[in-house]
């Protein structure tokens, strides 16, 4: 069965083209728009069991720099000449498999592409009315769901308790704290500009937010906001950051590690202060996570994710950028910390109702 239909009617697979955006050199430091290319293929085929996708949102993702580095042989995911992977959410146009319909809506690993075949059994079918599409590229999607994993089984966050989120503005950072201001926690947000302190504070209601100008500053501001010490620390930078949290964790504190965004474009690894003596003397604990650990459990944390979001207890900022070719300098403007929220790339027009009606949407 196929919707396969473009812009000016039906769409021909053996001469439509499929725009993609791949990796063309390994950055050095912070990516540039040379390392990725513009391609141009034949519009892929469904075998059986498989699906032909249109996506209409590309979500971007700071972890996805880590993987640029090095060839999939030695560690790395992309390889050179291939489509930059990431999660997206389209409409099926055609389908070879019994359980997917052309014009269903379904989330996957779709890459940095306006059209993908994949494995109907390896997506997520959404219903656009239940909530907006783009939820399922952030608060309902993979962000939420580390969020929730990482804050609620890594940190067992308790009512009172002092809660630090790194990066506190971004995609994961902004539920992180959310959910521990919901579980009776105070919470700290380290984020980059005024303005998303500001946001912090006043909208998503941190108790406080602070810049990360200086090490040295970011001490003081880190003292003054958390006069009795931190429980918690939500960790999705590292760097200078982590550093200057640690010295001021309490007893049995625990750290979920899950970003360290501020080595991703390093040559070379920073040398930082040896902290692990602080482990040491609090008795604390540091625990790095995959959220792809609790895949049984996607289902119960989006329950309850979706129930705090229809309540008006978890409000979310999406920065949507324009057109495939966009994606790169968006995805560079990630990495340095120049999105508010949840980085999405609009690849077509296509569901667009379905949509958050703004740039910056709250839900």
């Amino acid at each position: 069965m196929s919707i396969l239909r473009g812009e000016e009617g039906p769409l021909n697979p053996m001469t439509s083209l499929n725009r993609q955006i791949t990796l063309a050199s390994r950055p050095v430091g912070l990516p540039k728009v040379s390392d990725f290319q513009l391609a141009y293929t034949v519009l892929p085929l469904p075998a059986a069991g498989q699906m032909l996708v249109r996506s209409v949102y590309l979500s971007l993702d700071p972890h996805m720099r880590d993987g640029m580095s090095a060839e999939p042989s030695s560690g790395g995911s992309v390889a050179i000449g291939e489509v930059m992977p990431g999660r997206a959410v389209g409409v099926v146009v055609e389908s070879n498999d019994a359980s997917i319909r052309a014009g269903d809506t379904v989330e996957g690993m779709f890459g940095w592409q306006e059209f993908a075949v994949a494995r109907a059994v390896d997506a997520r079918k959404l219903d656009p009315e239940a909530a907006p599409i783009t939820t399922a590229l952030g608060v309902l999607g993979m962000p939420g769901l580390t969020a929730y994993f990482g804050l609620l089984d890594v940190c067992n966050p308790q009512p009172g308790e002092t809660v630090v989120v790194s990066g506190a503005a971004g995609a994961i950072g902004m539920l992180a704290g959310q959910i521990a201001k919901i579980k009776g926690c105070r919470v700290v947000g380290v984020s980059g500009p005024d303005t998303k302190v500001a946001w912090l504070r006043d909208e998503l209601g941190f108790d406080a937010a602070i810049t990360h100008t200086g090490a040295t500053e970011l001490g003081d501001q880190l003292r003054e906001a958390c006069p009795a010490g931190i429980d918690i620390f939500f960790d999705n930078v590292g760097g200078a950051i982590g550093d200057a949290v640690i010295r001021l964790i309490n007893v049995r504190a625990r750290i979920a590690v899950c970003g360290q965004s501020a080595r991703y474009d390093l040559n070379t690894p920073e040398v930082g202060p040896r902290w692990l003596i602080q482990l040491f003397v609090k008795q604390a604990r540091a625990e790095g996570f995959l959220v792809s650990s609790y895949l049984d459990r996607f289902p119960e944390a989006r329950q309850q994710l979706a129930t705090w979001l229809k309540a008006g207890r978890l409000k979310y900022r999406e920065d949507v950028a324009q057109g495939l070719e966009s994606a790169p300098q968006a995805f560079i403007e990630l990495l340095q910390g120049r999105n508010e929220g949840k980085r999405l790339v609009q690849l077509s027009d296509l569901l667009a109702g379905s949509a958050s009606s703004s740039r910056n949407a709250r839900g």
